[in-house]
């Protein structure tokens, strides 16, 4: 008799429809058989990904002083918190990165702002020269500036952007716990518009929040509504000031288990392991791959350190796969 898992694999890899019942039955079974589950989403990220593993950096390039009160988040200008703060870094300054992390081996690279949105001329006139920069060293632009309307989005895809970064953070139900200076529908806006202009979009969120499965099945859900192209997994590393900072840590297996559900849910996009990968993964951190994710963050995050690129490459070519450039 087929078990429940080889029979939503099967599902997931031929109607690509899964539904929250679904993963909820997954979960349940994979508490039991995890490294079952593990098996069956490496089937599916092989079959619609292949052997490719994917490398993107970012650069933290405007920090601190974020009127939002996102309660993970070491920029925030409600909590008191030892991230730097500094202004828009130059076009210049932020080529220097990209062109750092292609010799390292990324294939994407994303420009990172603190703050709600974007709204000096100035500013973005360094993001759009930057953009045109990063594209002229041959690897793809993305960038994360907060929030989106239709005729931003439009510029930014003209300037030569790839990808528009956007985070839901959580599901819709668990928001308020996490943020309150906006709603929920203001991020769903953003990458609606992203979408609209023909960006490709990347949004995910961060685990860990004091959020359940049922909670991250409900985001997942909707990032499959929105048909977002991929999905970045953060796990929260407390950061010391900000309101979640004695929140214990959810054992690998869960992070593992997270992963294989979403590579379910999403079996064609890409899902990215990102920021709090070590200190949360630890010893399993190559399991990640095999769990269902074809993409990681690598090097520095925004205020917390990564790991070197090479050790990322390392573990890729050690599983038998390629950190191939697209």
């Amino acid at each position: 008799m087929r078990s429940i898992i080889e029979t939503l694999k099967k599902k997931a890899i031929n109607k690509k429809d899964m539904s929250a019942n679904d993963a909820t039955s997954l979960f349940e079974e994979g508490i039991k058989q995890p490294f079952l589950l593990m098996a069956h989403a490496s089937e599916i990220r092989e079959y619609f990904k292949g052997k490719r593993i994917s490398l993107c950096g970012i650069v933290n390039a405007k920090s601190g002083i974020c009127p939002e009160n996102c309660s993970f988040c070491a920029q925030s200008v409600h909590y008191h918190t030892h991230a730097p703060t500094y202004s828009l870094l130059s076009a210049k300054e932020i080529m220097d990165k990209a062109r750092i992390a292609k010799e390292s081996g990324a294939h994407f690279f994303g420009i990172v702002t603190s703050g709600t949105r974007i709204v000096s001329k100035e500013e973005w006139k360094e993001i759009y020269n930057a953009i045109k920069g990063i594209n002229a060293l041959g690897i793809k632009p993305c960038a994360s500036l907060g929030m989106l309307d239709d005729a931003r989005a439009q510029q930014l895809k003209k300037a030569g952007l790839f990808r528009y970064h956007h985070n839901l953070e959580t599901s819709k139900s668990f928001f308020h716990n996490i943020c309150t200076t906006h709603e929920y529908e203001e991020d769903i806006e953003t990458n609606r518009a992203a979408k609209k202009a023909g960006l490709s979009v990347c949004c995910g969120g961060i685990i860990g929040l004091g959020e359940n499965m049922e909670h991250r099945i409900e985001l997942a859900m909707t990032l499959k509504e929105l048909d977002v192209d991929s999905v970045p997994i953060n796990i929260l590393n407390p950061i010391p000031g900000t309101p979640l900072m004695g929140t214990p840590q959810l054992s690998p297996v869960e992070i593992l288990l997270t992963i294989s559900i979403l590579r379910f849910i999403l079996p064609d996009k890409d899902i990215k392991l990102c920021g709090g990968k070590e200190k949360n993964l630890r010893q399993l951190l190559p399991l990640g791959i095999i769990a269902g994710c074809n993409s990681l963050m690598t090097g520095n995050y925004l205020t917390t350190e990564g790991r070197d690129t090479t050790h990322d490459i390392e573990m890729i070519h050690d599983l038998g796969l390629d950190a191939a450039r697209e």
